[in-house]
């Protein structure tokens, strides 16, 4: 992209600078890069382990004993016990990483994999998606850096203020581009560290303040600067993803100077032109736009796109043809005619049935009653007159007969 269609950045004229010559600056490519939080947090988890120290327990802890075991037979485990008497200690088990004065399981070593490789490339497109992080305020207040009377991002100030070696001048400088509260901020937050730290040469914490990023080589200003808790200083070439992302977090507030700002399409290229050190391309975002919904939202899409269909649905309830007349009637249309079928052919069998029971049950004439009864008397009186039977039973009372 030319020169002259970029976004033009104020340069902050400083008290006492002797030169007017603070035209504005064309921002550099490198903050049009693709922000990538991604891959800072995956760079930067892996960067932050270059700078471990090795630490193990003694190879001799735990093992500062002549115990043995005693075997089996009394009773007792055969963990290995220290030897001796007239003291608690003599017969205590030893040794074993569950037992008091013990070493522990899988002690420590010095030959632990402490450092992590970093692709080149990875921690180039890292950087360049941190420093396109601090030119948006919305994620450096995120962030939590107090911006709120800084006149533009990102803040660009003269280079008279490479010059200065006091702090009070450094102070000074903050308060006239309204960066100071900032600056303030993370000197309030310096508190003690909790824990072992504090043993170990790590005793005071505080937050991140500003990073001056500075141009010129052998510069006072890291003098100026350096006595500031939580203001960090950094040359333009070599900036460091811990200090453009501390923590993992892109929106570092950044306060570059006139020749360090200058520098950066030098150091870091562009879209189309390679850098000059190391022949790095910025990385060019897959979008141009990348504000997705306002894309579809927009007139010229909506325009040509199918109208959506607003009538909702509902999914009709399954039902069991088994179970269910409407379901089966759908999947066999003639299940009504059978079924009407069955039922008359059903009934007629019930009615011949019927027809044929109270055929059998007609009633016989009086004379032939009366002779059916006759035989049937004569032959229980001939059963009679055979057993010893000497009551009377039902059968025998139907009957009119006496004994």
């Amino acid at each position: 992209m030319a020169t002259n269609t970029r976004p033009i950045v104020s340069v902050k004229a400083l008290e006492g600078d002797m030169t007017t010559d603070c035209a504005g600056l064309a921002l550099a490519e490198v903050f049009r890069s693709p922000i990538r939080p991604d891959v800072v947090r995956s760079a930067h988890r892996l960067l932050s382990c270059n700078k471990r120290q090795p630490y193990a327990v003694s190879r001799r802890a735990g093992h500062q004993t002549s115990a043995e075991s005693w075997g089996t037979g009394r009773a007792v485990s055969r963990i290995p016990r220290v030897p001796g008497g007239g003291t608690h200690r003599a017969g205590q088990g030893a040794f074993g990483n569950m037992c008091c004065g013990g070493r522990m399981f899988a002690p420590t070593k010095t030959w632990r994999k402490w450092h992590r490789r970093v692709n080149v490339h990875m921690r180039r497109v890292a950087v360049t998606s941190a420093l396109a992080a601090t030119a948006v305020p919305a994620l450096v207040l995120a962030r939590g850096h107090r911006i709120e009377t800084v006149p533009e991002m990102p803040l660009v100030i003269s280079d008279s203020a490479e010059s200065i070696e006091k702090t009070s001048q450094a102070i000074k400088i903050l308060k006239q581009t309204g960066a100071y509260a900032d600056a303030e901020k993370a000197q309030d937050s310096v508190g003690i560290r909790t824990g072992k730290g504090k043993m170990r040469n790590r005793r005071y914490i505080n937050r991140k303040g500003p990073l001056v990023v500075y141009g010129t080589e052998g510069s006072k200003i890291v003098k100026a600067f350096r006595n500031l808790p939580g203001v960090d200083v950094a040359n333009v070439e070599r900036l460091n993803l811990l200090d453009l992302a501390p923590g993992g977090h892109l929106g570092r507030f950044v306060i570059w100077t006139q020749i360090a700002f200058k520098k950066l399409e030098e150091v870091y290229g562009t879209f189309d032109a390679p850098s000059q050190r190391n022949g790095f391309f910025l990385p060019r975002p897959k979008m141009t736009n990348a504000d997705l919904g306002r894309i579809i939202n927009s007139d010229e899409v909506q325009s040509v796109v199918k109208p959506t269909n607003k009538e909702i649905k509902l999914r009709k309830k399954r039902r069991n043809p088994l179970k269910n007349v409407a379901a089966v009637l759908k999947l066999n249309p003639y299940f009504g005619t059978a079924r009407r079928m069955a039922t008359l052919v059903e009934a007629a069998r019930m009615k011949a049935r019927k027809e044929k029971i109270a055929s059998k049950r007609t009633r016989l004439s009086p004379e032939e009653a009366a002779k059916v009864k006759a035989a049937g008397k004569a032959w229980y009186e001939t059963m009679i007159s055979d057993s010893d039977y000497t009551e009377f039973d039902v059968f025998s009372k139907w009957l009119g007969v006496s004994q």
